[in-house]
C-alpha cells in the first residue's frame, strides 16, 4: 500500500497527554519558549539545539514537519498536558523505511516537565501507533552511550538494547566522536 493512503491520526490521547501533529499555525512561540527554557539540557544531546532558534525559525520547522507528516515521511507530535494544555515536548516517528517497514523514534522534553513519566507515556503512545496502526516491524531508539536518561527511558518503554556501535557518530556539537546505543522494539 502506498503510505500516502494510510489513515494516520492527527491526535493521540493518553491518560495525561494529548499528542498533536504540528498542524496548527502559531505553535512556534510556545515550542520556541520550551527550547529556550531547556536549552542547556537539549544542547548536550541534540544537533538542532546548538543555537537558540528565532521564533520564526521554529515556526518554519513545525510547518515543515507538518508537510512531512502529510507526505508520510515522518510523524512528529507535539505533547500537551490534557488538563493544563501546557506544552511538554515533542516525540516523533522518523527515519522511516516503508520497504521493511521500520522507523526510529526521537523525542525531547521541556526541562520543567522532566522526571514525571510524561515522555515514557508519549513514547509508548507513538510506538503503539507505529506497531499496531502503521504496521512497522521495528522501531528503534538511538542515543549516545553517555545519555543515561535516554537509555533509561528506552528500557522503561520496553525497548531492548541490541548493541553499542563504537566510534559511530559525532556529539551533538560535533566536537568528539561518540558511541551509539541501539535499542529496538519489534512486532
Amino acid at each position: 500500500m502506498n503510505p500516502l493512503l494510510l489513515e494516520v491520526p492527527l491526535e493521540l490521547y493518553t491518560e495525561r497527554l494529548i499528542l498533536r501533529a504540528p498542524s496548527q499555525t502559531g505553535d512556534g512561540p510556545v515550542v520556541n519558549e520550551a527550547i529556550r527554557d531547556s536549552f542547556k539540557e537539549l544542547k548536550e544531546w541534540l544537533p538542532f539545539a546548538q543555537e537558540i532558534p528565532a521564533v520564526e525559525d521554529t515556526e518554519v520547522n513545525l510547518r515543515s514537519a507538518h508537510i512531512k507528516f502529510l507526505n508520510r515521511e515522518s510523524f512528529r507530535f507535539l505533547i500537551f498536558h490534557r488538563e493544563t494544555q501546557e506544552f511538554i515536548g515533542a516525540v516523533s516517528l522518523q527515519g522511516i523505511d516503508w520497504d521493511i517497514p521500520k522507523c526510529e523514534t526521537g523525542y525531547w522534553i521541556h526541562t520543567k516537565f522532566s522526571g514525571n513519566g510524561y515522555m515514557k507515556e508519549a513514547v509508548e503512545s507513538v510506538v503503539h501507533l507505529g506497531l499496531h496502526q502503521l504496521n512497522f516491524k521495528r522501531i528503534e531508539i538511538r542515543c549516545e552511550s553517555d545519555n543515561h536518561r535516554s537509555q533509561a527511558l528506552a528500557e522503561a518503554a520496553g525497548f531492548s538494547l541490541e548493541g553499542i556501535l563504537r566510534n559511530d557518530d559525532l556529539s551533538a556539537d560535533g566536537s568528539r566522536i561518540t558511541d551509539t546505543c541501539f535499542y529496538s522494539v519489534i512486532r
